[in-house]
């Protein structure tokens, strides 16, 4: 494998210290759609927000779909109380303790309001209070206001999304990587990366490579991207939890390499899929690791639409996902860009019959 694979820095800050609650995920739209033009043969999207680029390729090719997504975990306001506090509701799956004390953003008609997740003091609460983990009703978010009518001047009101704060900071040796939504703008930076290099290479297969919406809430995009592109095969971009810290799992090992997903609880991975990705890897030297999730991708969506669609999920493991703050290692990224690359380039008809035929 390259480890002198490109990886565009800039792209990913942009792309992870931008905000995409689910069903608004705007922002980061605007990036990879400006990242796609003048590289791609056109831009498709679909009527929930979804984009993808598009590499045209032989007509009897097969047609090849690749997807990160652009959403990520966020809170929603819910109401707003007479002293300017701001209930809320979940857009996608938090662990609450995780919540509390954390920066975020209120993104209201006005722009960006600044606040933190506050809840009640431990002073007050008895021992087994205490100990109790907190639920997402105790919380609320401050922005300074004293009553609703502030609320009101700044633009929120119940409905408006609630985003993580969060910096891309390179850790100790630069190997490894601090940001607020490697899940999943991972998969958003590899797609637009895949197009880039595909650009210039010969084609044996029609690619659509760009991102979904509303991943987190149920996997919505994937479906109705499915839909508009109808494609023979399916990869999903996304990062999975690592389990190499204290208390983990131990599946998913931060630089251990790219991360093949057998099973989540969405989808069983295609047979026929799996196996040449691991032929794959093993010819060009791609390190790799196996991965069994409790949680899903949108490979869980793609791969029963229409006649069914052989999909696989090209993942990279990432600490503390869900949460404001996850880690990635460059190691991993470099490893899952050279599969990925290297997939694309072989999904020929007959590659694509081959892999159909590995099923039995």
């Amino acid at each position: 494998m390259a480890d002198d694979l490109p990886y565009d820095e800039a792209l990913f800050r942009a792309l992870t210290e931008s905000t995409a609650a689910p069903g608004f995920e705007g922002d980061v739209r605007r990036i990879a759609e400006k990242a796609m033009e003048g590289v791609v043969d056109r831009i498709v999207r679909d009527r929930l927000g979804s984009i993808f680029g598009v590499l045209d390729g032989p007509r009897d090719g097969p047609k090849v779909m690749v997807a990160g997504h652009l959403d990520e975990v966020a809170l929603m306001v819910s109401e707003v109380t007479d002293d300017g506090f701001l209930r809320l509701t979940a857009l996608g799956g938090f662990y609450e303790p995780v919540l509390l004390a954390q920066r975020v953003v209120v993104l209201g008609r006005a722009g960006a309001v600044p606040g933190v997740i506050g809840a009640p003091p431990p002073h007050g609460l008895s021992d087994d209070a205490r100990k109790q983990s907190i639920a997402l009703d105790q919380l609320f978010v401050d922005i300074g206001a004293t009553s609703r009518d502030d609320v009101a001047k700044a633009g929120i009101r119940p409905g408006d999304p609630v985003v993580p704060v969060g910096a891309y900071t390179p850790l100790f040796g630069g190997r490894r990587i601090l940001a607020k939504s490697w899940d999943n703008r991972y998969g958003v930076g590899l797609a637009i990366e895949l197009l880039r290099v595909m650009r210039g290479a010969p084609r044996v297969n029609t690619l659509y490579a760009g991102a979904t919406v509303q991943e987190e809430v149920g996997l919505r995009g994937a479906e109705t991207a499915a839909r508009l592109v109808k494609p023979d095969v399916f990869f999903a971009l996304d990062a999975g939890p690592a389990g190499d810290m204290p208390g983990g799992t131990g599946m998913g090992k931060l630089g251990g390499g790219v991360l093949l997903r057998v099973k989540d609880r969405t989808m069983i991975t295609h047979r026929g899929l799996r196996d040449f990705l691991i032929d794959l890897a093993d010819a060009e030297g791609i390190p790799y690791q196996f991965f069994v999730s409790q949680g899903g991708t949108d490979a869980g969506r793609v791969h029963t639409t229409g006649i069914g669609v052989p999909s696989a999920v090209i993942g990279i493991p990432a600490r503390y996902i869900h949460s404001h703050v996850s880690i990635i290692d460059l190691d991993d990224y470099r490893a899952a860009k050279a599969l990925l690359i290297a997939a694309v380039k072989r999904l020929d008809r007959a590659a694509l019959e081959a892999i159909l035929g590995g099923i039995d």
